[in-house]
């Protein structure tokens, strides 16, 4: 298990492999219907996940081996303050992880110069498995920093950090695919996990929508923190940011440079949904 997920080629074929799964199984039981083309948005998309790639394979993943290393000599962490077993240890690491994760996605849209660049991700118009690997590579520079502290504090093992990771890309797939499940196996699934329906809310147009539902694999951390939103009907929920929704702010030049561009009123007045 750990020789598989620490070659980098066999989970990556997997991970495209599900991905394409997805996007082949939405077509015929979509949740929403699309706006864009999907050739246009593959082509785009596609282009932002490979320089999210780059900065990922030559910033976080730098910063995550130089913090479990140091975690590692100096025995710190959370982990090594519990019992040495592996379901105890993986069990723990997974749950911790998972809502530093969900602290780390909240920071993105309340911290402005986070939100920069988190907002190229929203302002897709569409949403399915190619908005989940759609980042800023800068986002993703920025987050090396709190990759660093992440396996710093919580000191897991390779074998469980490269686990977690292999599942936390997963669910990003699945949750954020337009994949529409029977209505009372996605309720049922929510208590657990994040669902298309529950993810489809974050992307929602409305602010006080975007600011809800940020968990990532276990959807609990929302229901904990009270950020969780789920009366919305998926009809009426609109995906994107207001302030970006004409067709050249999804352009990749724009994508690129829109971070480091004087920013538009992101909301335009639709902060709260009324009824």
């Amino acid at each position: 298990m750990e020789s598989f997920l620490q070659n980098r080629t066999l989970p990556l074929l997997l991970l495209l492999m599900f991905g394409a799964v997805l996007l082949i199984v939405q077509t015929k039981w979509p949740l929403v219907k699309h706006r864009q083309s999907l050739k246009g948005r593959l082509f785009t998309n596609g282009i932002m996940a490979s320089l999210t790639y780059v900065a990922a394979i030559f910033l976080v993943r730098p910063s995550v081996f130089y913090a479990m290393e140091l975690s590692s000599n100096a025995n710190w962490g959370i982990l090594k303050l519990l019992p040495n077993n592996i379901i105890i240890q993986a069990s723990a690491a997974f749950l911790l992880m998972d809502l530093s994760f969900y602290y780390w996605h909240r920071l993105n849209h309340k911290v402005n110069i986070l939100w920069r660049f988190h907002n190229v991700h929203h302002i897709d118009r569409d949403m399915d498995v190619s908005t989940g690997f759609r980042f800023h590579f800068a986002e993703v520079a920025l987050s090396s920093i709190f990759r660093f502290l992440q396996v710093l504090v919580i000191g897991p093992s390779l074998l469980i950090f490269l686990s977690y990771e292999f599942i936390f890309q997963m669910c990003t797939f699945f949750h954020h695919s337009n994949l529409r499940l029977p209505l009372a196996l996605d309720n049922l699934l929510k208590w657990l996990v994040v669902t298309p329906r529950m993810h489809e809310i974050h992307h929602s147009n409305f602010k006080n929508e975007t600011d809800s539902n940020y968990s990532v694999v276990f959807s609990f951390w929302d229901r904990i923190h009270k950020t969780f939103t789920k009366n919305v009907p998926m009809e009426r929920v609109v995906i994107g940011v207001p302030g970006y929704s004409e067709p050249g702010d999804n352009s990749l030049n724009y994508l690129i440079i829109s971070p480091f561009r004087k920013q538009k009123d992101y909301w335009r007045g639709q902060i709260q949904r009324l009824d």
